[in-house]
């Protein structure tokens, strides 16, 4: 596999599970509910996630330029742990 599909196919999975039983979509499941038109709660929350992965993408290509990748990983890796014990 290519290092791009690589890339690609690593982000998906982790995002979808990521993704997967948290609040977003615990909310867009109940907006789905009370809609008369499910397309148009898809659309929302596709392009809602669209943009905020945009702002993910660009924020990180940015800190990456002032900040080792290193320090990124291992504060994310706190963070992570923090809110799971927060949770």
């Amino acid at each position: 596999m290519g290092e791009v599909w690589k890339t690609i196919f690593t982000t998906f999975l982790l995002v979808f599970l990521a993704e997967l039983g948290d609040k977003t979509q615990l909310s867009t499941m109940l907006l789905a509910s009370k809609s008369k038109s499910i397309w148009y709660v898809f659309i929302g929350s596709a392009l809602a996630l669209t943009l905020s992965s945009l702002i993910g993408v660009l924020a990180g290509s940015i800190i990456n330029k002032f900040i080792p990748q290193s320090y990124i990983q291992v504060c994310s890796g706190i963070v992570f742990v923090i809110i799971g014990l927060l949770l």
